[in-house]
């Protein structure tokens, strides 16, 4: 493997500092082994031509996006297949469609996606240290979604954590109604409790110390159903009074001038 030192976008680097950590880079053989020959699906043609990313209408539009749905459900078979021969020839997992992590006894399972799983391992491994039955489910596909996966991942788990940086206005978290959904293929008698984790929204840093205290929380059974991390209520009910009152104008910068990020008028 080659080594090459790259930049770390960690709560460090966020505050100022920058990080270094190594990265392994596959070597060219290997690469070569993996990738098949570059053919392009798609060429332009004048001998043969054809529209390429154009509008689709209404006798059309229907039979477009199931093919489009086939081929991501053709994809829940070959994300695993594709993983399996690239940790052949690398020696490296990519996990597949989803990857387990301290889940073999654990009653209490955090599922996450993305940049959130390095401090939320690092995490789990110190409540692991204290003696709680915790892991975490790393989502390594979305769409598709591997439900069927997820639910066996899942089976025998009390407890069901959905760390996600999504949020639905008026609705709740994207990734919850998904993992909701696989959830509900476990018999009743053995489904876990989902709690839904909003953290991270607009690029907030998602530090260690929030994630142990949430996580404490929720194996002592106190966190609800909706937690919005590291949240500042105080700013929020300011302004939902300042509403009730009457008052007009948008909520950011209101929030900003509460947290002393705007100046309150000129200078």
């Amino acid at each position: 493997m080659n080594k090459t030192k790259v930049m770390r976008n960690t709560a460090v680097a966020a505050a100022g500092l920058l990080q270094f950590a190594p990265l392994e880079v596959p070597a060219q053989e290997q690469v070569d082994a993996f990738l098949p020959a570059f053919e392009p699906v798609q060429l332009l043609d004048p001998a043969h031509p054809v529209t390429i990313g154009a509008m689709v209408g209404p006798e059309a539009f229907t039979e477009v996006r199931v093919l489009a749905h086939a081929k991501q459900m053709q994809a829940l078979d070959a994300i695993p297949r594709i993983s399996a021969e690239y940790e052949q020839i690398t020696g490296r997992r990519s996990g597949g469609l989803l990857d387990r992590y301290r889940c073999e006894d654990a009653s209490t399972v955090v599922v996450a996606l993305g940049s959130v799983l390095g401090t939320l391992e690092e995490t789990i491994d110190e409540l692991r240290e204290q003696g709680a039955a915790i892991g975490a489910v790393r989502l390594k596909a979305f769409r598709p979604f591997p439900r069927q996966e997820l639910a066996q991942a899942l089976a025998g788990s009390e407890r069901v954590l959905v760390l996600e940086r999504a949020f639905a206005v008026g609705a709740g978290g994207i990734v919850s109604d998904n993992v909701r959904a696989a959830i509900a293929e476990q018999p009743d008698r053995v489904r876990p409790r989902l709690h839904t984790v909003i953290a991270g929204l607009g690029g907030r840093a998602i530090t260690r110390r929030s994630l142990r205290g949430l996580l404490s929380r929720a194996l002592e059974g106190e966190l609800e159903a909706l937690h919005f991390l590291d949240l500042r209520g105080e700013v929020v009910e300011r302004e939902l009074e300042r509403a009730r009152g009457g008052a007009r104008g948008p909520h950011a910068e209101s929030v900003l001038r509460d947290l002393g990020l705007v100046m309150a008028g000129p200078v």
